[in-house]
């Protein structure tokens, strides 16, 4: 097999290119990139510098990925972006490399489908499997978990975290974290849990009687007269948390309960002049 790189292609010499590769017309390879076997660049998209791509991905007309930080502490350190095999990025989309402060990369696994107009922003990180619709914006240090669904217009503060086969609904802002199997939006409010994500669990073949816990669990947590910090310590010493969707559950809960703001992230920055003691 052989590579197929349109004549009006840029290709930086220090770039590394796999079998087969297809690199369409005005696209640009930065320095130091590395494009997997099979993996398409349409016309125009601009891989910036530092970024590896795997094998049989897309990155669609206009997307530019692997950019400078958008962070004002950036001072030109080396930073990557990492994304793995299969997936598709799409058209305008912009992918951001990670920073020195922020463990040095972002990172997209593997199956992921990433809408036109996203935009995901330095130290992200994308589970495999994870859908983010278009025009959807990613700010710094957000983590998508696997198999986890985000709708279109989407807002997110720094540090969210959005677990495991969740559904965020259209038009949210995200400003805590969202736990996993559950269905969120943030619609002219906080973002909050709504019901359980049954319909998304069924798809991804998480077994009915783990289901059947879990919506014991959401009962107890979400609709009982307990506190939610009440009803996860209670949860947590009984026999349902050996199940490993709710133990899951209750420990994501629990750790954005100790993160500030209801963000488990935030107690990994890194400026620790601007933590604020959760109350």
């Amino acid at each position: 097999m052989t590579t197929h790189i349109h004549p009006t292609a840029v290709i930086d010499p220090s770039a590394e290119l796999g079998e087969d590769v297809t690199i369409g017309p005005f696209a640009v390879v930065g320095p130091k990139v590395v494009i997997g076997d099979r993996t398409r660049l349409l016309p125009h998209c601009h891989i910036v510098s530092t970024t590896t791509i795997g094998r049989d991905c897309v990155i669609n007309t206009s997307a530019v990925v692997g950019g400078d930080p958008q962070d004002r502490k950036y001072k030109g350190e080396k930073t990557d972006l990492i994304v793995g095999d299969r997936n598709r990025i799409g058209e305008f989309a912009t992918v951001n490399r990670g920073t020195a402060t922020g463990g040095g990369a972002t990172v997209i696994g593997n199956d992921t489908l990433i809408m036109a107009y996203v935009h995901v922003a330095h130290d992200c990180e994308i589970g495999d499997g994870a859908v983010i619709t278009n025009s959807t914006q990613l700010a710094g240090h957000v983590k998508i978990e696997e198999q986890a669904w985000v709708s279109g217009a989407c807002l997110f503060h720094h540090f969210v975290t959005v677990g495991a086969m969740s559904f965020v609904a259209p038009a949210s802002a995200v400003r805590v974290d969202v736990p996993p199997y559950m269905l969120a939006d943030g619609f002219k409010e906080n973002t909050r849990v709504r019901t359980l994500n049954i319909e998304g669990l069924r798809r991804r073949n998480v077994p009915e009687a783990s289901i059947t816990l879990l919506k014991e669990a959401y009962r107890a947590i979400y609709r009982g007269k307990k506190t939610m910090e009440e009803a996860v310590s209670e949860l947590s010493g009984q026999s349902i948390a050996d199940d490993p969707y709710v133990r899951n559950l209750l420990d994501h809960l629990a750790a954005s309960h100790a993160g500030y703001q209801n963000r488990a992230l935030e107690r990994f920055r890194t400026d620790k002049t601007r933590l604020i003691p959760r109350e």
